[in-house]
């Protein structure tokens, strides 16, 4: 397997690169519009041909490259099923992985930061990866007040489908706001001060419910433009606007 951590910085947001050694397919786990030409001067110094972009669910803090790059590339736009968007080729679900050359994602189900939000795990016999998205950060978890978002079901899916995984799968977030990379099951499990020791439901519902977040800067044209595969709205503020006016003729 071909592996590479990719990072926006505005955005703090994790792409992550997966390939095959053997075919030399490769996907973008939640790749960003800002870092487009980046992604693609990565698969071409690798050697890959882009099949698809894959998302963890419909973003809030950045607009996806997904449509950029499949203008560019010819590759395939992936979403959670459940989604239905009129711009996505794929949808995937749990239970029915998703191939990438000889290399198997299992999509598991974890809602609760949005209602759709899915993770991907990867079961080699070496090592397990999980590609956690928003739902399980590094020491902490994604918010759960906008997007259909739910404490007590963010609660369920980290604590049923990702704590359930082996101590030794790594995690890989979808962001990091404090320069990390990478945790492990066993790390969240005992360290996660929102999640982590023992701590119940109910708490961590009074928790989530009781941060008074701030509003986040790009939701009001991220959510719609990742609706459409990353096509720039036409309110996107001008200070914003710089990647959505790229060329898409490279």
């Amino acid at each position: 397997m071909i592996f590479k951590q990719l990072l926006e910085a505005d955005s703090s947001t994790y792409t992550y690169l997966i390939g095959c050694e053997d075919t030399r397919q490769a996907i973008l786990i939640d790749p960003v519009l800002d870092t487009v030409e980046r992604d693609l001067q990565v698969l071409k110094d690798l050697g890959l041909t882009l099949m698809a972009t894959l998302e963890t669910h419909v973003h809030a803090d950045h607009l996806t490259s997904a449509k950029r790059l499949k203008g560019r590339t010819g590759c395939r736009t992936a979403y959670p099923k459940m989604l239905g968007l009129p711009c996505q080729d794929i949808g995937v679900q749990e239970g029915e992985p998703f191939e990438v050359g000889s290399v198997s994602l299992h999509p598991l189900f974890t809602p609760g930061h949005t209602d759709h939000h899915h993770a991907y795990l990867i079961d080699t016999p070496i090592q397990k990866f999980v590609f956690t998205g928003d739902a399980l950060l590094i020491e902490a978890c994604g918010r759960t007040d906008f997007q259909s978002g739910s404490a007590g079901d963010l609660y369920n899916s980290i604590h049923n489908k990702l704590f359930s995984l082996p101590d030794e799968t790594l995690v890989y977030p979808g962001h990091d706001y404090e320069h990390r990379f990478v945790s492990s099951i066993a790390q969240e499990k005992a360290r996660n001060p929102r999640l982590g020791g023992g701590r119940s439901k109910e708490d961590f519902v009074a928790l989530m419910d009781g941060l008074d977040l701030p509003y986040p800067r790009k939701i009001d044209f991220a959510v719609p433009g990742n609706e459409a595969c990353g096509e720039c709205p036409a309110d996107v503020p001008e200070q914003f606007r710089g990647p959505c006016a790229a060329s898409d003729q490279g």
